[in-house]
Parts: structure tokens; sequence; C-alpha cells
């Protein structure tokens, strides 16, 4: 319980903190495709040293074709 109350007022306070305006569509297409390309990494990585990886890689190329798109 000491490891978790912390996380959990930091997670809220990010939270709060950055809904100061609403996003733009570049920055909703950014993290639609950078949650969507995590997630298609992650299932279709394998073992767990390439699902890592694949994540990350997907993640990177979903935020960017993302956002290109959401422009």
């Amino acid at each position: 319980m000491r490891t978790i109350a912390p996380a959990l007022m930091l997670a809220g306070t990010v939270l709060v903190a950055g809904c100061d305006r609403p996003m733009s569509s570049g920055e909703k297409g950014a993290a639609v495709g950078a949650a969507a390309g995590t997630g298609i990494g992650l299932v279709t990585g394998g073992s767990f040293g390439q699902v890592v990886g694949a994540g990350l890689i997907g993640g990177a190329v979903g935020y960017l074709g993302g956002s290109a798109v959401g422009k």
C-alpha cells in the first residue's frame, strides 16, 4: 500500500495537469497512433524481448504517422 498511494497520486496529478486546453487534431492523431502502434507491436511481437522492442517501435511509428495524418 505504501507504493500504490504515491503512484496513484502522481498519476492523478499528471492527468489533471495535462488538461489545460483541448487537444489539437495533430495531438489526437499522435496519441491514437502511438496507442494503436504500441498495441499492435505488443500483440505481434513474439517472445518477451521482441515484444518490448516491437512495442516501442510500433509506438514511435504510430506516433509519427498519427501526428502526420492529424495535421
